[in-house]
């Protein structure tokens, strides 16, 4: 059976669907000793999925460097505190590694973020946002990427903590494997769909531009006739009506009261 795939997925649709959880093992590093051995065991995979996050900046001028680099494989996930412990020799090897395939989304600005700890020469890294293209999807954020693929929702609640608490809570751990290891799940996927063939894609119209909003002056003329026109009747209904068989006596202003400075007067 053939899978539905959306050109543009609507972000309406991702609310009710089921929410991802990381179905592996989370384990957090913090010292260079644990980094050597976490490196070891993620190179003998066959696939990474990565990922950063930085502590938020909320205040004009403010930058944090990156905090927490996420390198699951298939079953298991390192967070690597890099505010505890900096970019270490393992951590470098990793990042330089030519033999695993690293997937991420948007890797582009990670690696900017992760060059300015410590410059490297990055590795064997495919940016999910160059490739999704090839079956359609022009959607380019992982919530609508995964929710398009396996129509279930990565839950974006975690994105804006601090990423340089500690402990980091479980929900954070979580937020951050599932952002890591759902980058091999899309990559997998595409993978098969373009080998076989087995999906039918909907193409979502652009979404149109806003319209300019005109200015009265710009306006016609029958339609500033057609905004006028009750104003004056409104105007005439309300006059009083003259009464028969009177007539108004005009008085004759006198040169005097002519040359009264009006605004003297009311002053």
């Amino acid at each position: 059976m053939n899978k539905t795939i959306y050109s543009r997925f609507d972000k309406k649709a991702i609310t009710d669907l089921p929410v991802v959880t990381f179905p592996g093992r989370v384990i957090t590093i913090i010292t260079p000793g644990e980094a050597e051995k976490a490196v070891d065991y993620l190179l003998q995979s066959d696939i990474m999925g990565v990922d950063t996050e930085t502590k938020p900046a909320f205040h004009r001028g403010e930058q944090n460097k990156v905090a927490l680099l996420q390198v699951s494989n298939r079953d298991t996930c390192f967070l690597f505190r890099l505010n505890l412990m900096g970019i270490t020799p393992a951590v470098k090897r990793l990042l330089e590694d030519k033999t695993v395939k690293k997937i991420g989304l948007s890797w582009h600005d990670d690696i900017r973020g992760l060059e300015a700890r410590e410059p490297f020469t990055p590795g064997l890294f495919i940016d999910l946002q160059d490739i999704v293209g090839e079956i359609g999807i022009k959607d380019l954020s992982l919530q609508k990427i995964y929710a398009n693929i396996f129509h279930a929702k990565i839950s974006k609640r975690q994105r804006l903590t601090n990423w340089e608490a500690s402990p980091l809570s479980e929900k954070q751990k979580q937020y951050a494997a599932i952002d890591a290891w759902s980058c091999i799940q899309i990559y997998d996927e595409l993978n098969r769909l373009k080998k076989t063939g087995a999906y039918n894609l909907v193409v979502v119209p652009e979404p149109e531009p806003a319209q300019p909003i005109q200015k009265d002056k710009e306006k016609p003329d029958s339609a500033k006739k057609t905004v006028a026109e009750p104003v004056r009747k409104k105007a005439a209904k309300a006059k009083p009506a003259k009464k028969p068989g009177r007539k108004r006596k005009i008085k004759k202003t006198s040169p005097e009261i002519k040359n009264i400075n009006v605004q003297e007067h009311i002053s």
